[in-house]
């Protein structure tokens, strides 16, 4: 028997958006899985590939990858948006480059990467002072303090794991994490607390860390989600994840 049947728009029928996620990333996958559970809104992922060693030169490679990467999304959705989940590598080659690579293959999707988000939920907030924890060696950690500097943010503190092996980051723990948001805060009066790398695992205790300091927090990945659905024009308050979350795009 031949059994009749139907179609509809699909699952993204307020926004449909996809993730390029790091190879040795552990931790991005099971926090997206959080922020994107909303009604109507559609989660792809993709993989790039990238060695465990955070350096600047392996970083630099993913740029001639973000294209195949790109390729591996379902064909038949119409994106609206694309992240790119390396805080470090987009810092590296730059957003407009990594804009320029996706879109070679999806032209029409928007693109943003944990970099420009981080500035776009600065700019959200209100905030001219970062608190900044990173887990990179000097020169990776370096290259981001510039990038945020010439976005106009000054950085009141500063603290890094100086961690090179992703391997090692995903499994830096929640506790650590809180503690040296903590420290870094004291450093200086701030605005808001950064805390860069996507394998980082900061969702569950960015409520934690605000409560503590009195200033809002942004981590990677949740500025990247946050974005990612502003620009699609989900607008939902989700507060559960950060007073980053209660707020629209500044105009």
């Amino acid at each position: 028997m031949k059994l009749p049947y139907e179609t509809d728009a699909g699952i993204g029928t307020r926004a449909t958006l996809g993730v390029i996620v790091l190879e040795t990333d552990e931790t991005l996958e099971p926090e997206f899985s959080r922020m994107m559970a909303q009604e109507g809104v559609a989660l792809y992922h993709s993989r790039i590939p990238m060695v465990p060693e955070v350096r600047p030169e392996t970083l630099a490679q993913m740029q001639a990858d973000l294209p195949a990467s790109t390729r591996l999304f379902p064909s038949t959705p119409d994106f609206d948006v694309i992240g790119y989940g390396c805080t470090s590598a987009s810092t590296v080659i730059g957003s407009a480059k990594v804009a320029e690579a996706v879109q070679t293959v999806l032209p029409n999707a928007k693109v943003t990467d944990p970099l420009a988000a981080i500035i776009a939920s600065g700019k959200a907030l209100g905030a001219a002072r970062f608190g900044f924890v990173t887990p990179y060696l000097p020169e990776v950690s370096a290259q981001m303090r510039a990038k945020l500097e010439a976005a106009g943010f000054e950085i009141a503190g500063f603290g890094s794991f100086e961690q090179m092996d992703d391997r090692v980051v995903a499994r830096i723990t929640e506790a650590a994490i809180a503690e040296a948001a903590r420290q870094v805060a004291g450093q200086g009066d701030c605005d808001a607390i950064v805390i860069s790398c996507t394998n980082l695992r900061c969702l569950r205790i960015i409520p934690e860390i605000e409560a503590q300091t009195g200033v809002p927090v942004i981590s990677s990945n949740q500025a990247l989600g946050w974005h990612m659905l502003r620009l699609a024009g989900v607008t939902d308050p989700q507060p559960q994840f950060g007073k980053l979350f209660t707020l629209p795009m500044a105009g």
